[in-house]
């Protein structure tokens, strides 16, 4: 029975390969499958609804039904229960349509005659291109032989349409990957770019979907999976660290690739009458759609690898390399599903901007970005299904928003706000060596963030007066095994050369939550951004953070050295860290080391228990840096990696502008300097308050030193507390209303 089963699926596959490769307009194409699947499957009406926009399904072709319907008839995901498969991924099979809850009588169609129905999607990686149905009058669930021969051939019709079967004249569909579309995602790096596409990994295309003998189909699987294996044991042995918890990572990704189960599902589907890529594709959309589905993060990264081992494999079957002779663009836009910080940093300032499918705003690629001054984009969903290496893309990193193959209109819009930003940031290199003093006499200091060697020619171009945070920790995200201590004395020696004399704030390892490294145990934490992190681990991981100590101070070889320790929560924590160094300077001068000249010891204050910390705190501390990310995110419970939250509450909110206020009355009375350090800092209006409530220092990302001094030099700081103050008292719940209202009389 099931070899009769697997021949008939066979034959229907070739008879549509056959009706694929005639000369004729996609429509009739179309038209022509809808009627081999009703003939082979026995059933009075076959239906092929496809996606018009990302929200609405269109039939497009029908046997059975009235043809009067064709491109009229649409409807929404999750509407009636073709819109029910399409939204859930899943197919709905029952003997009584008219009775299942959600059915959408559309009398349009004269289907209410019919009582099966039976709907799979059609879908191709993952993403649910559209809708297949069958039905017939006589009530029945089809069975699940009959099911699974729909998805077949559901997958070949995802396959054809990708490859352009059905466009042509008439009302066929149009051409994929040609028509503009807009995605809406979240800010990674502020900035806008406007640019090509080029993909990290560009997609394989299954040229092939039907095999012609099964035999030698099973045979090219076979030595795929063979090859794949091998390959998959010698990446392991080469990465094996030694570590227990990566090495049953290591050990549940090879047990996936040596899966008895799923090279017995791709074989079923060779069998049934697929190419051996295109059963591999078949198994990844599956793997896919249960990845998007699955809520529990152990299972969503096992499927994962899942996905990875089938790319891998569709490489090996269709020999379409990683490097597929596609053209590096004179002004290229990254786009990814994800990537590495290392992956990143070799495409290094080439990039004019990143969009990815996944990322957060504290991840790794974000980090970089920041780091590089580069747009970035993250949760463009679906975005690497829909771009193609060379397309147009326009990148709005400041409202995520993520423009491709634009319609001229929309492009000659973005073209003239870039060049407005160009046009303004030549006028902010007028202002490079002048001080950021308003116009009541009060001079701010402007500091820079680095975190990289190929940020430190920013500080001469933005003027910028020092460097108020290196980041020490993408040196140690960006390989695969830790540091060793001359390389890292040898880099920070570097910085401090290119600083030429100007202060450089180090930060120690400020690693955990979203920033786990590559080598390290990952802590299974439910809310990581307050787990085990920053400061927590260099207490307990001390052979790392003396490492870290002894490379800043041979680097500093007698010039002057500050350093700062992040997300210090209490007084004993920021004691024992500055013992740390204390005894690390003591050990170096017994070795016989030079020593800094100066050593400041600073902390980051990003808890709000540290706007209460005892009195000797603030005496303790050499400086005090405010980290306005993590302070703004605990201070409103509102966690930062959650775009629905992250945005809701503002900056210059009455309550959280006295916390800030609170904290420079603390280290004024201690006479302790303090700064600002965040993506606030960075933002004119947000920065001309902070400075306004007496915040004497800003560190900020290079590119936002001249927008902040330009709009310093033209405020009367005086005036601008006295509308903060004014407000606060009106019982206003933020400031900003009024001080743009001050701002626009005063311009």
């Amino acid at each position: 029975m099931p070899d009769r089963k697997e021949s008939e699926s066979r034959k229907l596959l070739g008879t549509l390969r056959e009706a694929l490769a005639e000369d004729s307009a996609g429509q009739t194409r179309l038209d022509r499958v809808t009627h081999l699947i009703a003939d082979s499957m026995r059933t009075e009406v076959c239906s092929i609804y496809l996606f018009r926009d990302v929200e609405t399904l269109e039939l497009c072709a029908t046997e059975g039904l009235n043809p009067d319907a064709v491109h009229q008839t649409r409807m929404r995901i999750g509407e009636g229960l073709v819109g029910r498969v399409a939204g859930r991924g899943k197919p709905v099979n029952t003997a009584n349509a008219p009775q299942m809850p959600g059915f959408r009588f559309m009398a349009e169609t004269g289907e209410e005659v019919y009582s099966s129905f039976l709907g799979v999607p059609v879908q191709r990686l993952g993403e649910t291109l559209g809708v297949l149905v069958v039905q017939s009058k006589d009530p029945r669930e089809y069975s699940e032989d009959e099911v699974y021969a729909l998805e077949v051939v559901a997958m070949v019709l995802a396959e054809m349409a990708e490859l352009g079967a059905f466009i042509g004249e008439g009302q066929a569909l149009s051409a994929r990957h040609q028509q503009p579309a807009m995605f809406r995602g979240g800010v990674g790096q502020e900035g806008v770019a406007e640019g090509s596409v080029y993909l990290h990994e560009p997609r394989v295309v299954v040229t092939n979907p039907i095999g012609e003998d099964p035999k030698t189909e099973l045979i090219r699987l076979q030595e795929g999976v063979n090859t794949l294996r091998i390959s998959v044991d010698d990446l392991l042995s080469v990465s094996d660290t030694g570590d227990k918890e990566q090495r049953d990572v290591m050990n549940a990704y090879r047990m996936f690739a040596h899966s008895r189960s799923w090279v017995r599902r791709m074989e079923a589907d060779i069998s049934s009458g697929l190419s051996a890529e295109a059963a591999v594709e078949k198994e990844q959309s599956t793997a896919r759609t249960q990845m998007n589905q699955v809520p529990d993060a152990y299972l969503r990264e096992r499927l994962h690898d899942l996905d990875d081992l089938s790319n891998r494999l569709l490489r090996i079957l269709t020999g379409q390399g990683s490097e597929t002779g596609a053209e590096f663009p004179t002004n290229p836009i990254l786009v990814a599903r994800n990537i590495g910080p290392g992956e990143l940093l070799e495409y290094g300032r080439s990039l004019r901007g990143i969009v990815l499918e996944q990322g957060s705003v504290g991840s790794h690629a974000a980090i970089v970005a920041r780091a590089l001054a580069i747009p970035l984009v993250i949760h463009a969903e679906r975005i690497t299904t829909e771009a193609l290496n060379g397309d147009t893309i326009l990148v709005d990193g400041e409202k995520g928003v993520v423009h491709l193959r634009p319609e001229e209109t929309v492009a000659n819009a973005f073209l003239d706000k870039i060049a407005m930003q160009a046009a303004a940031q030549e006028r902010y290199v007028t202002l490079r060596d002048k001080p950021a003093e308003s116009l009541c006499g009060t001079i701010v200091s402007l500091h820079m963030n680095a975190g990289l060697m190929a940020d430190l020619p920013s500080l001469v171009n933005s003027g910028a007066e020092g460097v108020g945070l290196f980041r020490t920790e993408l040196q140690f995200l960006i390989r695969n095994k830790v540091p060793r201590r001359a390389e890292l004395a040898t880099l920070y020696s570097q910085v401090m050369d290119a600083a030429g004399g100007k202060r450089v704030v180090f930060r120690t390892l400020d690693i955990g939550s979203d920033k786990v490294l590559p080598y390290m145990k990952p802590q299974d934490e439910p809310n990581p951004a307050m787990g085990w992190r920053a400061i927590r681990v260099g207490l307990e991981k001390k052979g790392i953070m003396r490492m870290q100590l002894q490379a800043l101070l041979r680097a500093a070889n007698g010039r002057p050295l500050s350093v700062m320790f992040p997300f210090i929560a209490q007084l004993d924590e920021f004691r024992a860290a500055r013992q740390h160094l204390l005894d690390e300077i003591e050990r170096e001068k017994l070795l016989g080391h030079i020593v800094p000249e100066n050593v400041e010891i600073g902390a980051m204050l990003e808890t709000p228990s540290m706007v209460f910390a005892p009195r000797q705190f603030f005496e303790l501390a050499d400086f005090v840096s405010i980290g306005g990310n993590d302070l703004k995110q605990f201070f409103y419970a509102a966690d930062r990696e959650n775009e629905r939250v992250r945005r809701r509450y503002d900056t210059l909110n009455v309550s959280f502008l006295s916390v800030i206020e609170r904290i420079v009355e603390r280290c004024n009375a201690a006479g302790t300097p303090v700064s600002f350090c965040g993506e606030d800092a960075g933002r004119p209006i947000e920065a001309m308050c902070f400075a306004a409530i007496g915040v004497p220092t800003l560190s900020m990302r290079p590119a936002s030193i001249g927008p902040v001094k330009h709009l310093l030099r033209r405020v009367n700081l005086k005036d601008a507390k006295a509308v903060i103050e004014a407000a606060s008292d009106s019982g206003a719940q933020s400031v900003r209303p009024a001080v743009m209202e001050w701002l626009r009389g005063t311009a």
